[in-house]
């Protein structure tokens, strides 16, 4: 890409992230198409929900980027739809569960009847973390967990019965996220989880707004978020941003990604304003502007005298990434290393932008 058309494109992104556009509708049961009062419509992993009022409608005003926007109701299932950053009005029908399968699941014999005691705190530090500002989440309904071992693969899957609320009072924010597994592997120490998640603001004092602002800095400079949006933005290198990519004569080794926007990694396409990122082998993402946490060098037996910190990418596909950090599709990016070790109680949601 020449550079007079990568600064246009970068002019007009830079307009785009101050725009808004609207995602409005009707929900309703999709056999009697009546509709749906009080289903709870979200954008996944941000701050913008709502719920529908007596004639099933809904609107949600939302800054220039991509979603995914969430609908739920007791007893239907869960339908989420993409919103891809222009007004648009649609009537979204829910189909009623089959619990059936459920069922048997919450009532399997895998089911651990002292789950909670066994391995309460080991999912607590797996899920929300064990940073800093892990110590002052707390998990307000527990009981909704469930713990299952499967013996034959030495295998911990958790689910839960309904949405599990959260207090992060480290950032000021209160969580309900719809956990739809959490597993680990003892055999290979390698956890995954999936969810959806609306953050709410917290009601504080102006010292704790103030406490709340420096910590949410604190857990964005550096973070997975930061780097997308970064690539996104092409200011990787003022930001403090490194790439890395495993040698090919050595997988032991690490060789510096000298233009991270070469066309055979990054795409932007200035047709729908989104950024094509593709990594063929293992990438190591250092930022160089803060030193790792002493909590994290010292789980890790690391030297405390470290300089930066490292995390490590695997990318099965290829990901686009929209202009708030969103990218798609999620499944296909695995963390390692430092980015690993933040987990819940550190992460922000998409709609949250630092004072510059």
């Amino acid at each position: 890409m020449k550079k007079p058309l990568l600064v246009l494109s970068l002019c007009f992104i830079t307009v785009l992230s101050f725009a808004q556009f609207t995602f409005s509708g009707k929900v309703v049961d999709a056999e009697t198409k009546e509709p749906l009062q009080g289903a709870s419509v979200f954008a996944q992993n941000t701050t913008k929900g709502t719920t529908t009022n007596s004639e099933g409608n809904f609107s949600l005003a939302l800054e220039k980027g991509g979603y995914e926007i969430i609908f739920s109701f007791t007893g239907y299932n869960t339908k989420t739809i993409n919103a891809e950053g222009h007004n648009q009005e649609l009537t979204v029908e829910l189909t009623k569960a089959d619990n059936t399968m459920a069922e048997v699941v919450i009532t399997s014999s895998n089911e651990l009847e002292d789950g909670w005691e066994r391995y309460g705190d080991f999912f607590l530090k797996h899920f929300i973390g064990a940073t800093p500002f892990a110590d002052s989440c707390t998990l307000i309904n527990p009981q909704a967990l469930k713990f299952l071992y499967f013996k034959r693969n030495d295998r911990l899957k958790i689910l839960a019965t309904e949405a599990l609320q959260i207090s992060n009072r480290s950032l000021g924010y209160d969580l309900r996220y719809e956990l739809d597994s959490f597993v680990y592997f003892f055999k290979t120490d390698m956890n995954s989880y999936r969810g959806l998640c609306l953050y709410t603001e917290m009601e504080g004092t102006p010292e704790e707004q103030q406490v709340w602002k420096k910590n949410r800095e604190e857990a964005y400079y550096g973070s997975r978020l930061h780097f997308l949006r970064s690539y996104y933005d092409s200011t990787l290198k003022q930001d403090g941003f490194t790439v890395d990519l495993v040698s090919k004569t050595n997988t032991n080794k690490f060789e510096r990604l000298s233009n991270p926007y070469d066309t055979a990694y990054y795409f932007y396409d200035d047709s729908t304003g989104n950024v094509d990122l593709w990594f063929p082998v293992k990438a190591s993402i250092s930022y160089t502007k803060k030193p790792p946490a002493k909590e994290f060098l010292q789980q890790y037996k690391l030297p405390l005298n470290a300089k930066l910190q490292i995390s490590y990418v695997d990318l099965s596909d290829g990901i686009t990434i929209k202009p708030n950090g969103y990218f798609f599709d999620q499944k296909s990016w695995v963390n390692q290393g430092y980015w690993s070790w933040k987990n819940l109680a550190d992460q922000l949601p998409y709609d949250y932008e630092p004072d510059r």
